[in-house]
């Protein structure tokens, strides 16, 4: 049996590695600038859709075309591109192909953010007061004056469709309501098709906790845990943390029963993560279910043993779980990272377009990496600027965070900027060593940005010279 996977870099090769493990044939696609890129050289098959960038990526026809081309049976989105893509989920099962993800209706319902918002207030999930979309024109504005008058600034503007942290913008004032609704409407409009928006009360300063869920066919729906993902920059994500660093157990499970309520509610189907908001006071709030496999999935399979993908990979095929929510056991710590090609200093500019000189990364006990980058790998200018994801696991938090902290010591990238300098500084941070950290937090904490990364990057490639010093004086040494 032949799967596509209908993505590239390091989310390609991990659904890669699971088709294979499954005893199946793997069939990656690629465009022309990704035609150096690790994950169409360890795939069973590798077939190029066109010169892009991006477009053949996103191209439903050219990925269709590509899966019978291959006698391929099915199609993994991963996540990004058309993973969220209700059309592209239409067009698989039309084509006869499996689509490895929720129903058409599901991604289409949890797509629309106000369609979700009263599926979950039909089922009584706890939510963060909102509206409906927003009438076009002055009407629009004049409902979105009076909601800003019932429940005061600042209030966020969503675009509807919007995801991955895109289509969001913070109001604080009547005045900038007024201006930012119309800039918003366009940016929906170009970004989702849809120019739809809504708006919802703020909660300030709150911390951002996911669950990760699995629903399969015959009924039953689990969760494994919790997953915190509040250290972020403009609503992206930039470290993510199984479990929650919250000491009210009892508020954790509750939180993982409301998620297994809402997926319920939704009729989902596959492998999806049910967000929330939780306040100063403790109360939280759903925020938004996304129906994909999380680039964050890592520390949850690090805490709990289990394979999210391959586990997708079987629900589509009418497999059942092969495990019950008692079976789910969380054991220890785990944190990632995202290592990108960025300048955190410049306000994480992206890097590409530059060489990878030197590439030596880390390893070790309780280590995973994920990731596509090599030695000699130009960096295309033209995709997200990720390059690997370094996931840590330990027994208790204080020994994940020393794990952490050797592993990027002993990390070196060479030729673009990376954010490894950054994230050593966080590890060292005493609020972040106290597990003490909320959506505010690169806000808050500027000190972070203050790093020597000459030295940093100096000190690894004395050790890495020396090295191979070593290997060529000493060519029999163990």
């Amino acid at each position: 049996m032949k799967i596509l996977v209908a993505n590239r870099g390091e989310i390609a090769i991990r659904i890669i590695r699971a088709i294979q493990e499954l005893g199946h044939e793997a069939v990656a696609v690629y465009e022309t600038p990704d035609e150096m890129s690790r994950h169409i050289r360890i795939a069973d098959e590798a077939i190029l859709l066109g010169d892009g960038p991006r477009c053949d990526y996103l191209n439903i026809e050219k990925i269709i075309r590509a899966a019978k081309r291959s006698e391929a049976c099915a199609i993994h989105p991963g996540y990004g591109f058309l993973a969220e893509n209700p059309f592209f989920a239409k067009a698989c099962a039309a084509a006869g192909l499996v689509f490895i993800g929720p129903t058409t209706e599901v991604i289409s319902n949890l797509g629309n953010k106000v369609i979700a918002r009263k599926i979950m207030a039909e089922a009584g999930i706890p939510m963060v007061p909102g509206t409906t979309n927003l009438k076009q024109g002055k009407e629009g504005i004049s409902e979105a004056l009076a909601f800003a008058a019932q429940y005061g600034y600042p209030i966020m503007l969503k675009a509807t469709s919007g995801g991955g942290g895109r289509g969001i913008r913070r109001i604080e004032s009547d005045a900038q309501m007024k201006e930012q609704i119309p800039v918003a409407r366009a940016e929906a409009l170009a970004a989702f098709n849809d120019d739809s928006v809504y708006l919802e009360k703020v909660v300030i300063n709150p911390k951002h906790v996911e669950v990760q869920i699995l629903a399969d066919s015959q009924g039953k729906t689990v969760h494994l845990g919790t997953r915190d993902c509040s250290i972020q920059r403009r609503n992206q994500k930039l470290i993510e943390i199984a479990p929650s660093m919250i000491k009210n157990q009892k508020l954790l499970d509750e939180i993982c029963e409301t998620a297994v309520r809402a997926a319920k509610a939704a009729n989902y189907l596959n492998a999806g993560t049910v967000e929330f908001l939780i306040d100063k006071d403790q109360n939280y709030y759903f925020m938004e279910i996304n129906t994909r496999v999380q680039v964050e999935h890592t520390v949850t399979e690090m805490i709990t043993g289990i394979d999210i993908v391959r586990n997708q990979i079987n629900i589509a095929f009418g497999k059942p779980l092969s495990f019950s929510q008692e079976d789910v056991q969380i054991r220890g710590h785990a944190i990632e990272v995202r290592i990108n090609a960025e300048d955190p200093k410049n306000d994480f500019m992206p890097e590409g377009g530059k060489k990878v000189s030197v590439y030596r990364s880390t390893g070790g006990f309780g280590v995973r990496l994920d990731g596509f980058v090599y030695q000699g790998y130009i960096i295309p200018e033209v995709y997200d600027s990720l390059l690997v994801k370094l996931t840590v696991h330990g027994f208790t938090w204080d020994e994940t965070v020393g794990r952490l902290k050797r592993c990027l010591q002993n990390f070196a990238i060479r030729g673009p900027k990376t954010t490894i300098p950054f994230y050593e500084n966080i590890a060292r941070e005493k609020d972040f060593v106290n597990g003490d950290f909320d959506t505010s937090y690169i806000e808050t904490h500027p000190h972070i940005f203050y790093y020597d990364e000459d030295t940093s990057e100096v000190g690894k490639l004395a050790r890495l010279i020396a090295e191979i010093h070593y290997a060529k004086e000493n060519p029999y040494a163990a």
